[in-house]
């Protein structure tokens, strides 16, 4: 089947829009649940489920339904993944167990209480269990329209919920702990933040399945996070995600029936949370090794700078008397061997930067091959070197820094600090009236 006679068939659009709608819900719930520590949550509650299935599969011919009559099933997952968010924090209030270890506890002993009556099922005379394990791996392929109609809408009402208490379940992830003086109820804004958690887990098991169900959860918030660190953004990016990923999912397992779908929709959500990871804006790999290079380009330039002026002042040559006097075409021009010498640099990098400086016209190249500052690059360097002096003068003053290590120390911070820290840095030394750089407080001796 190709995608246009795919999309053009009935079923398949309503399973489409059901399954969207399903991510979209994922996303908003996961951002909270990412931000409040506990993602992993989602993968105990899912597990918590099967057991409920199971003996909701039991229990229904008592009242007259059919065994896979599926409001019933969900029902019954329902109420045993309640039961087992309310069995970690249980074991969490009791006990001294950590939270990953009571989820570790709940997991595995509902699941194997879910896998022993499935196996009890199994072996039932008469009994038609065979569906049940699509809710293990999920069956999006096989969803009638009905089921996609009960999991856009009860995903709706879980969107809706979320969207009515961003501000409360905002205060609770950030500051639970000024929420409670404040007068918030805490633990019902947490049971109901677990509750939607598991309401999402619950009418996702026709679609990716209780194994599969914690990727929906996890994947959009974590790759929205690439894209921005604000809380209203990433709860659209990460809706957006989780629809997009499982409407191409389900497209792809609408064009290719051998592939489960469930696996295909997580696939495509690990897909986008690569590209997030890579081409983020926020804090992607590339926009991290872009700002990497462009700091380690920007403190380079200091240390020439500073470099520059340490020479010229072991020469006499600063020009603090009249600095618009200076001849910059004929004084101060420094060799590459001493720059290299003062940095214990090769010659190579000493010219690479160079060259940049020069670009950005810090610096110019004199015809005898020795290099100089430019009317711009002088103040540059004035201000690059009177900040690490402030700065080491503060280490020895206020943080007893002996003057021997203060060099390297105050190498280390010069390159961020700001204006406003520099001016306390100036109040600090006494020197607010006063704009001359300040004497270095160990003794600097250029090499040889």
């Amino acid at each position: 089947m190709d995608l246009l006679h795919a999309v053009q068939a009935y079923n398949t659009r309503v399973v489409l829009a059901g399954v969207m709608l399903l991510g979209l819900a994922s996303g908003l719930v996961g951002c909270f649940m990412l931000l409040r520590k506990r993602s992993l949550m989602a993968d105990a509650t899912s597990h918590a489920t099967l057991p409920g299935i199971a003996l909701a599969f039991l229990i229904q011919p008592l009242f007259g339904l059919p065994s896979k009559f599926l409001p019933g099933l969900l029902l019954g997952a329902l109420i045993t993944g309640l039961l087992g968010m309310l069995c970690i924090q249980g074991i969490q209030k009791v006990t001294r167990l950590r939270e990953d270890a009571a989820m570790g506890i709940v997991l595995s002993v509902f699941y194997g209480f879910g896998i022993s009556l499935l196996g009890i099922i199994q072996r039932m005379e008469g009994a038609a269990a065979a569906g049940l394990k699509g809710f293990i791996f999920g069956k999006t392929a096989s969803m009638l329209a009905s089921d996609a109609f009960l999991i856009g809408g009860a995903a709706l009402c879980i969107m809706g919920m979320v969207l009515l208490c961003v501000k409360e379940f905002r205060l609770l992830c950030f500051d639970v702990e000024f929420a409670g003086s404040q007068g918030w109820p805490c633990h019902l804004l947490d049971t109901l933040l677990m509750g939607a958690v598991v309401g999402i887990t619950v009418i996702g098991l026709q679609a990716v399945g209780l194994i599969l169900m914690i990727a929906l959860l996890v994947i959009p918030p974590a790759a929205a996070r690439f894209w921005t660190h604000r809380l209203v953004p990433t709860l659209w990016i990460a809706a957006g995600i989780g629809a997009v990923g499982g409407g191409v999912g389900t497209l792809i397992s609408a064009v290719y029936p051998d592939a489960p779908a469930g696996a295909v929709i997580v696939i495509c959500q690990g897909a986008f949370f690569v590209l997030s990871l890579f081409l983020g804006t926020e804090s992607g790999v590339l926009r991290r090794l872009f700002q990497f290079v462009h700091l380690r380009r920007y403190v380079e330039i200091q240390h020439i700078l500073r470099s520059f002026y340490e020479i010229l002042e072991q020469r006499n040559e600063v020009p603090i008397a009249d600095p618009t006097a200076f001849n910059f075409a004929e004084n101060g021009l420094v060799s590459i061997d001493e720059l290299s010498d003062v940095r214990a640099w090769g010659t190579k990098t000493s010219l690479r930067i160079l060259w940049m400086m020069r670009w950005e016209g810090l610096v110019f190249q004199h015809p005898d091959g020795r290099w100089g500052l430019t009317r711009e690059g002088l103040p540059e360097a004035e201000r690059v070197v009177r900040n690490h002096r402030l700065w080491e003068l503060f280490l020895i003053h206020y943080a007893d820094t002996a003057p021997a290590q203060v060099d390297r120390q105050a190498d280390r911070i010069e390159h961020v600090l700001g204006t406003r820290l520099v001016q306390k840095l100036e109040r600090l030394m006494h020197e607010a009236d006063s704009a001359t750089i300040p004497e270095s407080p160990h003794p600097t001796e250029l090499p040889g």
